[in-house]
């Protein structure tokens, strides 16, 4: 058993899906996924149990999940339904014009929500970015990962297995000199200019 074991542990196939899993990706996935699902379940109690109903007595009269329009008459001609269920259960075919709006204010409350969220972070961000490059006056790089490093020439992330930088070409296994850590740019030696 440790035999198989030790080989499902050492094949690249493993080592992959390890590496994958390390990224961050899978656990924020499966975080948004689980709040995701409550966030719907709560979008959709507001609109089942709170909206509509005020919603339904303005339209139909009543809530606005039995508001439908019977298509064809069940076993009883002539019976008036008060129920979806009612109108099911006596074998009328029915078209549920309120369960689909029910689904509908569901969607758009739910898209409303979540662009407002998302937009609300990209401006949180970006504000917080702007303070950081006026302060320092450079962009503070992307942390890091499990499969990059950052390069100490130019701060940006690079594959874990790279020997230069894909950006400035620098060497990444070289330590930048003190001096030019916090060096002014230099005027250029030929003006292409004129």
């Amino acid at each position: 058993m440790s035999t198989l074991r030790n080989k499902v542990k050492n094949s690249s196939v493993w080592q992959s899906f390890v590496e994958f899993v390390q990224r961050g990706n899978v656990l924020d996935l499966g975080v948004g996924l689980v709040i995701g699902t409550a966030f719907s379940k709560v979008i959709s109690s507001f609109v089942d149990d709170i909206l509509t109903p005020p919603l339904g007595l303005v339209i139909s009269g009543s809530n606005l999940e039995n508001w439908f329009i019977v298509l064809r008459q069940g076993q009883t001609p002539g019976k008036h339904y008060q129920t979806i269920d009612e109108a099911q259960q006596d074998g009328a075919v029915t078209e549920n014009v309120g369960r689909f709006l029910q689904v509908c204010l569901n969607f758009i409350l739910v898209a409303i929500t979540l662009f407002i969220i998302i937009f609300s972070i990209k401006k949180i961000s970006d504000y917080r970015a702007a303070r950081r490059e006026k302060k320092d006056g450079k962009p503070e790089p992307a942390p890091a990962t499990g499969v990059t490093q950052t390069c100490t020439w130019c701060g940006s992330n690079v594959p874990l297995n790279a020997v230069k930088c894909m950006y400035c070409t620098s060497f990444l296994h070289e330590k930048v000199p003190a001096e030019l850590l916090n060096k002014q740019p230099q005027q250029a030696l030929i003006e292409l200019d004129g």
